[in-house]
Formats: structure tokens, C-alpha cells, sequence
């Protein structure tokens, strides 16, 4: 037996003063549960149990020991019974704007139906977030985590593309692999953990292309990115939901 089935045996056999009726409480046979007693006082090195031929009692030990295991298997109970429970408060996540109004707002009705005592505190951001001295529980960001004791779970993929205004394109022309891009300029992304510009990524043959081309214009929000794209800046890149709106209709 393991050491938490031990002590619930041990606990029983107290409660009902009785070796074999504990041991139908816990589904076993009366000798397993005298060799799982034995075998505790054994590695303890004291007797916790008094036999006579009708009862069963504690001894002084036995008794310090049976409150001990009552403390800690009434911890478990209210452990096991966290998990499932109804969620109350506020929970504070931070996430990029778009991805925001686009995936997680439309998501948010059934949650919050699903978990009336819930309320959300959805903040907007591309910064690196300092989750325990700004009190965020959760932050949702692209791309690699640097090492870190962060707790993380991927969510998904979310494919890339490079864009363009067809005013930028008409002036110096649509390149076609990364090769075409000389003369070309990039609307320079700038990380908010490195303060240096994201080069263009693509993707031949399963091996990643990068590939730095000369900025005017450097930002570091997405969305101002994605105006300066519109405009004619240079070149940009970006989930592909975030133009999936410019794509169809030609913008």
C-alpha cells in the first residue's frame, strides 16, 4: 500500500476501533491491512496501535499520529475539491489588441456564462509584462519564450504573410522570393525585449530565411504596422488574420 492509503487505513481503524471493519471501509482484506500496519509501526519505530481480542485502541503515540493524519487528509479533500470548482474574481490577461477584438472577444460570452462568479480584466499590450509585480495572471504573446520559471502553453500556430500596399508595389515592384528584396524597404518591427528590430522571416524547405532590409519607419506596435503598411511604408509581416479584411479586398 501506499503511504496516503496507509494513513487513510490507519485513520479508519481508529475511527471504528476495529481492524476488519476498516478494512472493508477501504476495500481490502483484513491481513493486508494488519501487514500495512505492521510495516508502519516498523518504519516509524513505534507501536500506534493496542490489540486486544474485541477492540482496538491507540496508544499515546497512536494518537498524536492519528491527529497528524487527519490534518494532512483533510488538506488533500480540500485540495481535490479546488479543482472544478466555481471561479470567482477577476482575472487580469494581457494580450495584443487585435488578437483581442478578433479571437478572444467573440470567445468571451460562454466563458463568462460558463463561469458567472468570473470577471475579466483584458489589457492591451506588446510589451514584456512583469506578471507578479504588475498582477497579471495570464499573458497571451507570439513567438519563442526566452528561458524562464514562467509557466506556458502554446494555444496554436497562426500562419504569417508579408504585405504591402499596391502603391508600395507599384514603385518597386513585387518580389517573389527573398532573393528580389534589394531596393526593397521593410516597416521594421522593434521587439520590446531586445529594442532591436525583427528581420523578415520565411519559411524554404522547412528552413528559416531571415532576411534584414533597410527601415525608415520603425514601430513597435501592431497595429500602427499594419496602418503604416496600408500607407505605403515598405514591407510588413504579420498573422495573416490581422490583413485577412486588406487582403480581400485588395488594400
Amino acid at each position: 500500500m501506499d503511504r496516503l492509503a496507509t494513513l487513510t487505513l490507519f485513520t479508519r481503524i481508529v475511527e471504528r476501533a476495529s481492524f476488519t471493519a476498516a478494512a472493508t471501509d477501504c476495500g481490502i482484506s483484513r491481513s493486508v491491512a494488519t501487514a500495512a500496519i505492521q510495516a508502519l509501526e516498523r518504519r516509524l519505530g513505534a507501536r500506534l496501535l493496542q490489540r486486544s481480542t474485541r477492540h482496538v485502541h491507540p496508544t499515546e503515540e497512536g494518537r498524536l499520529y492519528y491527529q497528524s493524519c487527519q490534518n494532512i487528509l483533510a488538506a488533500i479533500d480540500d485540495a481535490d475539491s479546488m479543482i472544478g470548482a466555481a471561479l470567482t474574481g477577476t482575472i487580469r490577461v494581457d494580450t495584443v489588441g487585435h488578437l483581442a477584438r478578433v479571437v478572444l472577444l467573440p470567445a468571451l460570452p460562454d466563458f463568462l456564462s460558463r463561469h458567472p462568479g468570473l470577471s475579466v480584466h483584458l489589457g492591451e499590450g506588446e510589451r514584456l509584462v512583469d506578471l507578479l509585480r504588475e498582477g497579471v495572471d495570464c499573458v497571451i504573446r507570439g513567438g519563442p519564450l526566452p528561458d524562464s520559471d514562467m509557466i506556458v502553453r502554446s494555444l496554436g500556430e497562426l500562419p504569417e504573410v508579408t504585405v504591402a500596399s499596391p502603391a508600395y508595389l507599384e514603385r518597386h515592384g513585387i518580389p517573389l522570393t527573398p532573393d528580389d528584396l534589394d531596393g526593397h524597404q521593410m516597416i521594421a518591427f522593434v521587439s520590446s525585449r531586445t529594442q532591436q528590430p525583427l528581420p523578415l522571416e520565411f519559411t524554404a524547405n522547412g528552413v528559416v530565411i531571415e532576411r534584414e532590409i533597410p527601415a525608415r519607419l520603425l514601430v513597435s506596435g501592431a497595429e500602427t504596422c499594419a496602418e503604416a503598411a496600408r500607407l505605403g511604408f515598405g514591407l510588413a509581416q504579420a498573422p495573416r488574420y490581422r490583413f485577412q479584411n486588406d487582403l480581400a479586398s485588395g488594400a
